[in-house]
């Protein structure tokens, strides 16, 4: 349990700090792209790897170039990470794209599409041209 809320403590750590280089540190105009903020971070049990996951707002242009310039900068945010984070060995650093947000929208915009057809079926035909009669 212990090493549990460790694990959770660091990887809530590393959030706030990528989050912040996002904002401030990493100067690379990919980066910029396309709005991009850290949804999740998932570090292994020894605290070795961190898998940060960025939600990337934007076309796919302005996603791929952002994902492009995230891995370059790996290095980077890993050193950051050191000097921040204070562990014994930094984790190594791997970001990969968090789509859940774009799934989410997609799937809420079917159901009002959906609900919104469905009392379309339901409402009484109008009848108060006079045709019908």
């Amino acid at each position: 349990m212990a090493t549990d809320r460790r694990i959770a403590r660091v990887a809530e750590l590393i959030r706030r700090e990528v989050s912040q280089m996002l904002m401030v540190g990493i100067k690379d105009d990919r980066v910029g792209a396309g709005m991009v903020s850290v949804t999740d971070v998932d570090v292994s049990g020894d605290l070795q790897h961190a898998k940060i996951f960025v939600s990337v707002y934007g076309t796919e242009e302005a996603r791929a170039a952002t994902m492009s310039g995230l891995k370059a900068a790996t290095g980077y945010v890993r050193g950051e990470l050191g000097r921040r984070v204070r562990l014994r060995r930094t984790p190594e650093v791997i970001f990969l794209e968090d789509r859940s947000l774009e799934r989410g929208t997609k799937v809420l915009s079917l159901l009002n599409q959906l609900s919104q057809e469905r009392e379309q079926m339901t409402e009484p035909a109008d009848l108060t041209d006079g045709s019908d009669l």
